[in-house]
């Protein structure tokens, strides 16, 4: 019976390599304490398999190989860094008091330009640093504030833009959701050309 390798990457300083987080047999542990600076980590794996702890990636490129669903990377700190590849469900930022080892957490200067993100967010960050990606990918900057303003208005199919009570309340530390438009028409039973209008409603959705 084979057993699942763990690779541990932690309690270390890494500069100017190339990380493959892919094979599809391997367990990878990112942290603790690790500070990456000018790498290049390519992200093959997602779910169980990859284990965001805490540490700090500088001026790095993190590629997506394969899409990378439902992570929590809000106990890792991000500056100047570039993403590209497919993001769903994935947390940027710092979500104080929730995550284990969330005081470790951060993003600013990072560029996400090049990147596919859909039901992303941010927490506790300055938006103003994230360069983020442009239509069809579309942004609500701090949702929470624009709650009342945003939930005044109709939107295609069933798609509601931001909770402001219940269960499923947003966080008071969400700075901003990114939503894939298309992926969204698709849940929501509403057309591309609808959400486009309906964003185009308001100064604060960036798209």
């Amino acid at each position: 019976m084979r057993t699942t390798p763990n690779i541990h990457i932690e309690n270390r300083e890494i500069e100017g390599e190339r990380l493959e987080l892919t094979d599809r047999e391997a367990i990878y542990w990112l942290g603790p304490n690790i500070t990456l600076r000018h790498c290049t980590v390519v992200l093959g794996v997602g779910g169980r398999q990859l284990v965001p702890m805490w540490g700090r990636f500088i001026d790095c490129t993190i590629t997506a190989k394969r899409e990378i669903v439902n992570e929590w990377f809000t106990s890792m700190r991000f500056e100047g860094c570039r993403f590209t590849g497919r993001f769903s469900g994935v947390g940027f930022g710092q979500r104080a008091g929730v995550d284990m080892w969330w005081e470790h957490g951060g993003i600013e200067n990072c560029d996400f330009s090049e990147a596919r993100l859909d039901e992303c967010s941010f927490h506790g960050c300055d938006m103003r640093t994230i360069r983020l990606p442009k239509w069809p990918c579309f942004t609500i900057v701090d949702p929470i504030r624009h709650g009342r303003e945003l939930m005044s208005v109709p939107w295609p199919g069933d798609f509601t833009p931001v909770f402001l009570e219940g269960e499923h309340r947003d966080r008071e530390d969400t700075a901003a959701v990114t939503i894939y438009a298309p992926a969204e028409a698709k849940r929501s039973g509403a057309t591309l050309e609808e959400f486009k209008a309906a964003v185009e409603r308001f100064d604060f959705i960036v798209r």
